[in-house]
């Protein structure tokens, strides 16, 4: 058997039982039980399996550095990267809290605590504390409470690097005692905080800055402004006063006009008789008006009956003009028909006498077609009489030969 690593725990929290289901090298789930709270060793022969035992605690405890699990991404860490239909990687952890004093804060309930980490194929993680979801900073701060601070590195030391330990300087072996002693995970904190109240200061900076750039000068603007509006509410007040008084002026004033209107009304009687005066002498003007009218309207009616034959007799002129016009067009147009039925005439007459020449030439034509047709019927009869022959020939030919 070889010794491949080994663990350091303290006696506040430590791992009773390790379930792995498809990561690396494990396919099937493994249950990994009996471990003792202060040593533990994994013993077992080459390819058995150890170093996977070791990454599976390392994978749960939130390692980032994929490189000292020997993978370069989550991936890997599935049973041969999903290409055996296994598509999750999942390793739980089972640690004793027993020990209620050293609990992690928040977890003093519970006699157990179950960490599960999952991988799924595509990258997906996700943590679980006692079945339900957690995000990584809380499981981080969990493990760095109890001083399981996977990614100190002197939390894990692997084989052969035992005497780099040793001869580590003063301010490494400071900084690991640090670690075990769980200030580290304070001064982290500390540090954390002190960035942020940095940065806190940098925006209370920029908050002044704006109030006295931006807000200050607004709000001396506004009081100004403010000032403005209370003194022009003042002066509406004084000119809704003025008027109330220039209204009660103006009755008192029509009150006295009243006592006068009995001789302003006699006066304007007066007037309106006047006008009446005037408007019937209008009507009677206005009637002599339309009488004029009228004589004028019936001389303009003369007038206008001999425009209208003017109009006619010009309508009439410009329909002869146009008459003379389209008849001296038939005209031209009958000359020139004319002159097309001479050519006409002149072309018949020439294909008359071209249709009687080639007449002549087709009677003699078929005076030689009659002749040449009887010369074929004596040709052909001759060769008639030749092939009758030439069969008898051949004929008596063949009696003389079978004679012989």
């Amino acid at each position: 058997n070889e010794y491949k690593s080994y663990l350091r725990y303290n006696q506040r929290m430590y791992i009773k039982e390790v379930i792995i289901d498809g990561f690396k090298s494990y396919a099937q789930r493994t249950n990994v039980e009996g471990f003792d709270p202060l040593f533990n060793a994994i013993t077992g022969l080459n390819g058995s399996g150890k170093s996977n035992i070791l990454d599976a605690i390392c994978f749960v405890l939130g390692l980032s550095n994929l490189s000292q699990v020997r993978a370069t991404n989550l991936q890997e860490l599935v049973y041969k990267n999903g290409q055996a239909g296994i598509q999750k990687a999942s390793v739980t952890i089972i640690f004793d809290n027993t020990d209620k004093n050293q609990s992690p804060v928040g977890y003093e309930n519970f006699d157990e605590l179950t960490i599960t980490r999952q991988v799924v194929v595509g990258g997906r993680n996700r943590y679980l504390i006692n079945g339900s979801n957690a995000n990584n900073n809380r499981v981080s701060d969990l493990f760095r409470s109890v001083q399981l601070n996977i990614n100190n590195p002197h939390f894990l030391i692997m084989q052969g690097r035992i005497t780099k330990v040793l001869n580590m300087k003063p301010q490494e072996i400071l900084s690991m005692i640090e670690e075990a002693a769980g200030t580290s995970l304070y001064e982290s904190k500390k540090q954390s905080a002190l960035k942020t109240i940095e940065k806190k200061d940098n925006k209370l900076q920029d908050i002044n800055k704006i109030l006295q750039e931006e807000i200050n000068p607004t709000l001396e603007k506004l009081k100004t402004e403010r000032s403005s509006y209370l003194e022009y509410q003042k002066i509406q007040r004084e000119i809704e006063t003025l008027t109330r008084l220039v209204v009660a002026y103006k009755f008192t004033r029509a009150l006295k006009l009243d006592e006068n209107a009995e001789e302003e009304v006699n006066r304007i009687q007066k007037e309106v008789s006047e006008v009446e005066e005037e408007a019937e002498k209008g009507k009677a003007e206005i009637s002599r008006i339309k009488e004029e009218i009228c004589k004028l309207e019936e001389k303009k009616k003369s007038g206008s009956r001999m425009q209208q034959l003017e109009q006619q007799v010009s309508e009439y002129s410009k329909r002869e003009v146009k008459a003379k016009s389209d008849l001296d067009n038939i005209l031209d147009s009958v000359k020139q028909e004319e002159k097309a039925k001479e050519s006409i005439v002149k072309s018949i007459k020439s294909n008359e006498a071209l249709i009687n020449s080639k007449s002549e030439e087709l009677k003699a034509l078929s005076a030689e077609v009659e002749e040449l047709r009887k010369v074929e019927e004596a040709d052909a009869l001759s060769l008639q009489n030749a092939e009758s022959n030439l069969t008898a020939v051949q004929a008596g030919k063949i009696f003389t030969a079978s004679l012989s």
